[in-house]
């Protein structure tokens, strides 16, 4: 492998970590073991922090091929805490607001779910990497600005219900989505087709395009990843 001409590296984002937390610690090593101060190094869309799964880090000349890496289709699982909402629509912040649930049925789910099956337009949300006049929504919101952002078309190919619990209210997702699609906002919007409220209490990217999970590596494997591989070092 020769990482200062180009490589692809399938990284499993851990919870809690960025994407660029990711690239720094995998950048780090890969510089350190090819003998080069600093590795070229991009990621080809970002996760959450608290989403976990697929990321494509890309190095050298492999940086030019990020932005069409992040127009292939992804693969999301997704849970979601029915009857209420937080500002972010996730777990980074407490519950602002709680919904009625009696009425909701595992055969009502499934009808607004094909609702949103094909190009549906949506809104980002407040705490996220949407830029308004150059500057990051979520740096924003946390200086306590008011955000608001507009729609966008987003695609959305497939959605399936995998999982729902009557008693905890809690449902499981699996969707397949284009470019620019929040599954928190996808989350949110279920919740008010609902009738209700709801929020994301963990999402993991399984696929980006041709790229699964199971091809890609943790964290903790990565430094005995990196040894194992046939590098091509560079002289100082």
């Amino acid at each position: 492998m020769n990482f200062i001409e180009g490589e692809y590296i399938y990284m499993n984002k851990p919870y809690r970590m960025t994407s660029f937390g990711a690239l720094a610690y995998v950048r780090t090593r890969v510089s350190k073991k090819v003998g080069v101060r600093r590795v070229k190094i991009g990621h080809a869309g970002t996760l959450d922090p608290l989403a976990t799964g697929v990321l494509i880090l890309c190095t050298g000349k492999k940086t030019k091929e990020i932005e069409r890496l992040q127009l292939d289709t992804k693969e999301y699982t997704a849970t979601l805490q029915l009857g209420a909402t937080t500002p972010s629509y996730d777990m980074e912040h407490e519950v602002n607001q709680t919904y009625p649930t009696e009425h909701i049925t595992e055969e009502l789910i499934r009808s607004v779910l094909s609702d949103f099956v094909g190009d549906i337009e949506q809104v980002p949300p407040s705490y996220s990497a949407c830029k308004i006049g150059g500057e990051r929504a979520y740096k924003l919101k946390r200086k306590g600005e008011e955000v608001t952002l507009k729609a966008k078309t987003v695609r959305i190919d497939e959605i399936e219900l995998t999982h729902f619990d009557p008693e905890t209210m809690q449902m499981s997702i699996r969707v397949s989505c284009g470019k620019g699609t929040y599954i928190r906002s996808l989350a949110r919007d279920i919740g008010r087709a609902l009738q209700s409220g709801a929020y994301l209490t963990a999402l993991c990217r399984t696929r980006l395009g041709d790229v699964r999970i199971e091809d890609c590596v943790t964290i903790d494997d990565f430094p005995a990843w990196l040894e194992q591989q046939d590098i091509e070092i560079t002289k100082c």
